[in-house]
């Protein structure tokens, strides 16, 4: 069997076949055609990664590349080495690679070019190497055929064999079945000129050449590889005896220190544990006493808030919190009788002391409300005391001062220091203890808080401490509260109640009340406002002190605090925060404060002026100049200290200005229609008062006239020539009706040497140009206004003249029989005097008014 198996191999591949080479096919041979031939089913083969069998590559490969150093270094020849791991674990890629640098991939040529080359050609057959000289009397081994001479689609990936394109290309696109024969007996398909597969010797040549190469280069890389493995598998099987013996002598070693263990070792830490439990019960026993002084010394603190003396109960609260902290020996005023000093630990954090810790809150609270008390009396009284002592007359001097520095007029005496800014020793020092408790406390900001509060109701208080009672006290106000059955007023009958009593006032009442209120609310601002600054200037010199200070309780206990109670290093601890200066000024910044004060005396004073608007605009001139006074100078008082314009009482008092000064001119007029209509046209003495009266009209061209200006100083009781200019409006009819006085001695008016006689009209005339040049004195915001009604009283004084004489109606209105050339004169000389009067008054008018051009063209016609 195996003789007749070589001799078959020796054969040609023809023979081999079973194929004759020239046998006739038999005449009763019937090709099958390719219904004949059964359909093939595919099947799945299974593809395996290349990549499974990298982990045993890998390994080998290191085996392997350690033998290979070595054989180079036993060697000494520098040979190259082998990638026969490279080709065995992905055999298509330096092949195909090849390949395909040399004729591209065999499919794709397949698919274009049907006329390309088939596989296997002669020209692709490997030539035989030369041999190398490795080395003198070496033979070189002889040299294995290429695996570049494969076709690569055997290399390719997806190579699959039941691919029909794949199998026509590995078969050289043979016939499946077998064609007839031809005469010369070849077999070969009628009209394609292709082989068929069974009888394609050369194709079969070419499988057996390609697998006898790929065998030839699996021996070689077999062999090759062979003995590196071997190699390493002993060395392998070397290292596992070796740790074998170091497992036995460690196991060995374990015995012998077990025993040194439990004869010598065991009994040593017996005595190491008995000590560190004593010492332990030693720690114990000094955080239980600990414990108990912290206790001992709250329980302390306590009956001192009780006692109000709340400085000792707060140092006690600090060196209780150092204490909790382990930071003291002893709580103050408590020292240990013990033989050895205690070793404090940090106690914060034990349930134990979560009492304490509320209990330590809690009077800390207390000792800052204890605090804030003390800090409201130094400031309320020190604001109280300065409000009562300050006069008001200097209250509206300082004011007037200020107002008459705003226009641009310098007092060159010497001022002093106003009373407000003046501030004791004493007060200073009270706050500056009050303030370092309270920030001892951290009650910084509940203080500022509650002073703030206290401050704006003192305000409130000293706008009612002037005022009218809210009950009634009359008789039909008790009757009235009786059929109420005794209800409880509501706030609504109480304002309605103080509105009635505040228009019940009378002129002098109602300015001595809001002088009071005035002066009183503000000097209390200006001294909030030096008491802020005070504060600031206080809390400016605070220093921070040493952070052993105290400690905020409660507070966790630091990472360290178990190793310094079970003998470690004690860490440095943070304690009590000093106190920072930014912390109180940020708590003291009421720069708000001032605002809020005048808001709230500009709401309550507004109330107050507008229950009096009737009584306001019906006041005479001096006390509305006088009323005006105060509120211009409380309104810029209040702008001054807050900064803010106080918008809503500028408006009240500049709608009761419009309305006095309206109705101010009607009573001129009225009063003036009155008196030429009583006038009986006769000459009058130009007397000493109305001689004063013109010379400040002549002058007023030029200068202020002093008279006029003391009118409106608040701090004067009442105007005496002012007064007296005001009240004359009432003794024209007396002395009309009186005349005789008059025959005894007449004097004329003189003006620019010009002597003029004048009526009891004509004076009138005279002292209503007064009255209005003092008002706009007083009020130059209402020149234009004022000015408008001078010029409208010149004119209806102008036309009563010419109908009551050139019109004769003095016969029918005065009773006279007939006009007169005397009665002529009279009014020739009055028009001549009031013209004589208006250029003065125009410079009057051009001195205390910008932009009225226009006024002075009505002067000029």
């Amino acid at each position: 069997m195996r003789v007749l198996a070589i001799s078959t191999l020796l054969q040609p591949p023809i023979l081999r076949s079973g194929l004759l080479p020239q046998a006739p096919a038999p005449a009763s041979f019937k090709l099958p055609s390719t219904k004949d031939i059964p359909p093939v089913t595919l099947t799945n083969i299974p593809h395996v990664d290349i990549s499974v069998f990298r982990p045993y590559l890998n390994q080998a490969g290191s085996l392997y590349d350690a033998f290979q150093r070595a054989k180079e270094s036993n060697s000494g020849v520098q040979s190259k080495r082998p990638q026969a791991i490279s080709r065995i674990s992905d055999p298509p890629t330096t092949p195909v690679g090849a390949s395909s640098r040399r004729q591209g991939s065999v499919s794709s040529l397949s698919r274009t070019d049907p006329a390309s080359p088939t596989l296997g050609s002669p020209g692709e057959r490997p030539q035989p190497r030369r041999k190398g000289s490795e080395g003198s009397g070496r033979r070189a081994p002889l040299s294995v055929t290429p695996l570049s001479t494969i076709p690569a689609v055997y290399f390719e990936p997806d190579f699959h064999l039941e691919n029909p394109r794949t199998f026509d290309i590995v078969s050289e696109r043979s016939e499946i079945v077998k064609p007839p024969s031809s005469a010369n007996g070849s077999v070969v398909a009628p009209g394609t000129g292709r082989k068929a597969l069974a009888s394609n010797a050369i194709l079969q040549e070419k499988l057996s050449w390609y697998m006898d190469t790929v065998e030839m280069h699996l021996i070689t890389s077999i062999s090759t590889a062979s003995s590196s493995f071997f190699a390493a598998l002993g060395s392998l099987r070397e290292l596992h005896l070796e740790a074998a013996e170091s497992v036995a002598k460690i196991k060995s070693l374990r015995e012998d220190l077990a025993n040194l263990d439990k004869n010598m070792a065991v009994g040593g830490l017996k005595v190491v544990a008995m000590r560190q439990r004593r010492e332990n019960m030693r720690k114990l026993g000094d955080a239980v006493q600990q414990l108990r002084d912290v206790v001992e010394a709250v329980a302390r603190c306590e009956d001192q808030v009780e006692g109000g003396d709340i400085e000792d109960a707060l140092e006690g609260l600090a060196a209780v919190e150092r204490l909790i902290a382990g930071e003291s020996d002893a709580p103050a005023g408590q020292p240990h009788d013990r033989t050895h000093v205690p070793a404090l630990i940090d106690l914060r954090g034990i349930k134990a002391l979560e009492s304490a810790d509320n209990d330590i809150a809690f009077l800390r609270r207390r000792i800052g409300k204890g605090f804030e008390t003390r800090f409201l009396q130094a400031l309320l009284g020190d604001l109280r005391k300065h409000v009562d002592s300050v006069p008001s007359v200097a209250t509206f001097k300082r004011w007037d001062k200020a107002y008459q520095r705003s226009r641009g007029h310098h007092d060159r005496t010497p001022s002093a220091i106003p009373a407000y800014l003046q501030m004791d020793d004493s007060v200073r020092s009270a706050l500056r203890s009050n303030l370092e408790g309270l920030a001892q406390a951290g009650s910084i900001m509940p203080a500022a808080m509650a002073f703030r509060e206290a401050a704006l109701r003192e305000v409130k208080a000293l706008i009612k401490r002037p005022l009218p009672s809210s009950s009634d006290d009359d008789a039909e106000s008790t009757i009235s509260a009786s059929t109420q059955g005794g209800r409880q007023r509501t706030q609504q009958d109480k304002s309605v109640v103080l509105a009635r009593n505040l228009r019940a006032f009378d002129a002098d009442d109602a300015e001595d009340m809001l002088k009071r209120m005035y002066s009183n609310v503000g000097e209390a601002l200006r001294r909030l406002g030096t008491q802020v600054k005070v504060l600031l200037d206080v809390t400016s010199s605070f220093t921070n002190r040493p952070a052993s200070a105290g400690v905020k309780s409660p507070m966790s206990p630091p990472a360290s605090a178990m190793d310094s109670y079970m003998g470690g290093p004690v860490a440095q601890i943070r304690v009590h925060p000093p106190v920072q200066q930014e912390e109180i000024q940020q708590a003291l910044d009421m720069s708000n404060l001032l605002g809020q004060a005048v808001d709230i005396a500009q709401t309550q004073i507004t109330k107050i002026l507008k229950a009096r608007t009737e009584q306001s605009t019906h006041l005479p001139l001096p006390q509305f100049l006088r009323y005006f006074h105060l509120n211009r100078m409380f309104a810029d008082e209040c702008e001054a200290v807050s900064g803010r314009s106080g918008q809503a009482l500028k408006t009240v008092v500049n709608s009761h200005i419009k309305d006095y000064v309206a109705q101010f001119g009607d009573n001129l007029m009225k009063s003036l229609v009155q008196s030429m209509d009583a006038d009986r046209w006769d000459a009058k003495d130009f007397g000493d008062h109305e001689s004063q009266v013109l010379d400040r009209i002549l002058g007023a061209s030029t200068k202020e006239i002093d008279s006029w200006t003391r009118a409106c100083l608040v701090w004067e009781k009442n105007g005496e020539e002012a007064g007296e200019s005001v009240q004359s409006n009432g003794e024209v009819n007396g002395e009309s009706n009186g005349a005789s006085a008059a025959k005894d001695r007449t004097r004329s008016a003189v003006i620019d040497e010009q002597k003029y006689i004048l009526t009891d009209s004509t004076l009138l005339v005279l002292r209503g140009i007064e009255q209005f040049e003092s008002l706009i004195t007083g009020i130059p915001s209402m020149t234009q206004e004022v000015t408008s009604l001078i010029l409208e009283y010149l004119r209806l004084f102008n036309s009563r003249c010419q109908q009551l004489v050139l019109g004769a109606g003095a016969t029918k209105i005065a009773g006279l029989k007939n006009i007169t050339t005397k009665h002529l004169a009279l009014s020739s000389q009055a028009l001549s005097f009031i013209t004589a009067l208006i250029p003065h008054i125009r410079e009057f008018v051009r001195r205390h008014s910008s932009g009225s051009g226009q006024l002075m063209i009505e002067f000029d016609k």
